[in-house]
């Protein structure tokens, strides 16, 4: 008798823990809004390089997180078109750095979501042809060649993360709140994602061109930091390596003509302001990219590596005297070629640019910015909000539902900060202002578990062609 009732409590306690918390605001409401602003002063946004979700957390367990162990395996073929060839599907355990980069152009999207470099957009548009995600092992077998060792290049792209190789990350998804469905804004490379970030639209530039060096600060559009400076709030961009043009602030020419390039200042001035109170309302840390050293977890950088800057981060804001008011974003800009198998959805185009590219086949692309990128992992870290929770979709101001994207960090700092949309894309997105409760935690960690570096995976060979 004893033993079914102690077998029913246990199991009633599973089930009551497998339950999302009652929410209790509502998205773009009044109440929500000023409940995030009484709650929150700080934003501090981490921005990581060039994973997938299912990449980098699909060895993790939590339920409502859909990835490869959770409802996995999911499997590509060798060949496209030639089915003879065989599949390969996902399995646990990948490298700590991977040093062959993977495809992440925007047609070499196009291939690894819909299986051809040069999709139709009228069917994708319409819904007649939808992403399958089976593409991931066939580009990257095409990009580094026929000679290659194919088991090697195949588990680089489709093996995830274990709990136990990214400890860091587990404890944050164990105590803090992830996203099941943070996309990309833009399915291409690097740095017209960071723009969409802080910026709501790339301003039409699909590969990390010379506009977004830092001697040439090309970028026109809107951002952020100008808001922010003209509304009397306050920044800082904090950079590890600018000999890498991983200084976001300097994409935009207005920093400069406005003479604010100063307030970009070297990561260790994140930690002197954390421990001594004096973080301003928007910090924006750059980890270093890209290669070994680094810090991204960019391949080739180590996982190991980039979970202990995740770390010192996270330690200088528990400790710091801002902690009972801040909001730490952990997010990624894009998935860097890696394999993610939800299909990335249709999103409001953020002006009426277009990007061309020539694919690989030597057809010409061209991309309408009228859908998301891949899963990106991201994290809402803070007293303020649930312990180990999953949010699944959000919804817009116009109560439809939709995936968050980078573009719903802007949505929710103009609620926070009052300040409209930059682009229609901002304007259509989710919000998260509701995930800020109203009461604060008292059971957040005071420090994270340290990284142990693992196994590396050698060059295969070098790549037929460069990246964008």
């Amino acid at each position: 008798m004893y033993a079914s009732s102690l077998l029913r409590l246990l199991a009633f306690a599973a089930a009551a823990s497998a339950v999302p918390p009652k929410r209790s605001y509502t998205a773009h409401s009044s109440s929500s809004i000023e409940n995030l602003k009484r709650h929150i002063k700080n934003v501090v946004v981490l921005e990581m390089e060039n994973r997938s979700l299912d990449n980098l957390l699909g060895g993790q367990t939590i339920k409502g997180l859909e990835n490869p162990i959770n409802n996995g395996p999911f499997c590509n073929p060798y060949n496209l078109t030639e089915p003879s060839q065989g599949t390969v599907c996902s399995s646990a355990k990948n490298m700590d750095s991977i040093l062959d980069d993977p495809d992440h152009s925007v047609t070499g999207n196009n291939i690894e979501f819909y299986g051809t470099f040069t999709p139709n957009n009228a069917d994708i548009a319409s819904g007649k042809l939808t992403p399958a995600q089976k593409g991931f092992v066939y580009e990257q077998l095409r990009y580094y060649g026929d000679d290659a060792n194919k088991t090697v290049l195949a588990k680089q792209v489709l093996n995830y993360y274990t709990e136990e190789q990214v400890p860091v990350l587990t404890s944050l998804v164990q105590n803090y709140l992830t996203f099941n469905h943070w996309h990309s804004d833009f399915p291409g490379p690097t740095a017209p994602n960071r723009a969409f970030v802080l910026s709501g639209t790339s301003a039409g530039h699909g590969t990390n061109d010379e506009d977004f060096d830092a001697d040439k600060h090309g970028l026109t559009q809107r951002s952020i930091f100008q808001q922010l400076s003209e509304t009397n709030r306050t920044w800082k961009n904090y950079y590890t390596d600018p000999a890498e043009q991983m200084v976001d602030a300097w994409f935009f020419n207005w920093t400069f003509t406005s003479g604010n390039q100063g307030l970009a200042v070297p990561l260790d001035n994140f930690y002197t302001d954390a421990a001594a109170g004096t973080l301003l309302d928007f910090s924006f840390i750059e980890p270093s990219c890209c290669g070994l050293g680094t810090t991204s977890m960019h391949p080739t950088g180590l996982i190991s590596q980039g979970e202990t800057l995740i770390k010192n981060v996270y330690a200088a804001l528990r400790a710091s005297p801002h902690w009972n008011q801040t909001l730490f974003i952990l997010t990624f800009d894009e998935t860097g070629g890696f394999h993610d198998h939800v299909p990335p959805p249709l999103a409001p185009r953020p002006d009426e640019l277009t990007y061309t590219e020539e694919a690989p086949n030597g057809e010409d692309y061209t991309f309408s910015f009228d859908r998301l990128g891949g899963r990106v992992p991201t994290l809402l870290i803070s007293p303020w909000v649930a312990k180990g929770v999953v949010e699944q979709k959000g919804t817009n101001s116009d109560g439809e539902t939709v995936s968050y994207s980078a573009s719903s960090l802007l949505r929710t700092l103009g609620y926070l900060w009052d300040f409209e949309p930059f682009t229609p894309r901002v304007g259509g997105s989710a919000s998260f202002d509701h995930l800020i409760q109203s009461s604060k935690r008292t059971d957040t960690p005071v420090s994270l578990p340290d990284p142990k570096p693992f196994k590396q995976i050698l060059k295969v060979q070098k790549p037929q062609q460069q990246l964008g």
